[in-house]
């Protein structure tokens, strides 16, 4: 598979990000990962979709290769740094895939940016409307560093794997990335991105989805109350959902050939 490693420069750090040609006919393929996790969170994908479409995916701010990296940057910075990765590799019209994290930047980024995403596909994933969230939940979200702090390193990988994962690949993958952090490194980030989320459903926007959407959840995810946002989300808004049988919070390293089959019929219908 050839893909080739990219740096986009910012004031507080620099993103790497991989791009995987297809061809000029082919869509675009934005994979997301979640907070914490790096690309080969989307391993599975990459290596299924090479050759059949564009793919782009990163290293999130902060996290993975995209280090070190100021935590200083906003949602709205997440979205303009996108947009600018965008711009610069003639990115158009891309379906975005965002995992848990990924998701809510994606919802952040086609508020920002109206009309420019061919579809949306939620891995895990939850919305970002205000109504859906309790005050107390956004007021926990920004208040867990000390609560991870206070966790022995070796028990706060084991939660954190085998919470994120139910299969054996699934697990060992979210090891490997949690273990590429020193503890505080790792606590730091991860309560800064719970931070940013909650300030960004607090900040009141539309959060409407202007493109086809397509929701796909764990049965056994257990992140939190993933699965009640995501009925919420399909009662109230009437979404597409599909819920994977036996997968956790990453459903696309739980069970890729059924969340990569989904996409794949989703890019398809878009395409007509």
């Amino acid at each position: 598979m050839e893909i080739s490693e990219r740096i986009y420069s910012t004031p507080m750090g620099d993103i790497h990000y991989w791009i995987d040609r297809a061809g000029s006919g082919a869509p675009w393929l934005v994979l997301l990962p979640g907070l914490t996790a790096d690309c080969h969170l989307f391993d599975r994908q990459l290596e299924h979709f090479h050759g059949a479409m564009n793919l782009l995916v990163w290293d999130a701010p902060a996290h993975g290769a995209s280090r070190p990296f100021e935590l200083k940057f906003s949602m709205l910075d997440l979205a303009r740094w996108l947009h600018g990765i965008f711009a610069r590799e003639g990115v158009g019209h891309p379906v975005l895939v965002g995992q848990s994290m990924g998701g809510y930047i994606s919802q952040y980024y086609m508020n920002e940016y109206p009309g420019s995403a061919a579809g949306f596909v939620s891995i895990d994933s939850c919305p970002l409307k205000r109504r859906y969230y309790m005050g107390w939940e956004l007021w926990l979200l920004k208040r867990t560093k000390w609560m991870y702090l206070s966790i022995p390193w070796r028990a706060l990988i084991a939660w954190g794997s085998g919470g994120c994962a139910m299969t054996e690949y699934g697990r060992a993958l979210m090891r490997r990335m949690m273990e590429s952090y020193e503890k505080r490194e790792y606590c730091a980030l991860a309560d800064y991105g719970y931070r940013i989320v909650a300030e960004a459903v607090e900040e009141g926007r539309r959060y409407d989805i202007d493109c086809p959407a397509l929701l796909i959840c764990g049965e056994r995810d257990m992140a939190g109350s993933a699965k009640r946002y995501n009925r919420s989300w399909v009662r109230e808004e009437g979404r597409e959902i599909l819920w994977i049988p036996g997968a956790g919070h990453n459903s696309n390293t739980d069970a890729p050939e059924q969340v990569n089959r989904a996409i794949e019929d989703f890019v398809r219908v878009l395409g007509g």
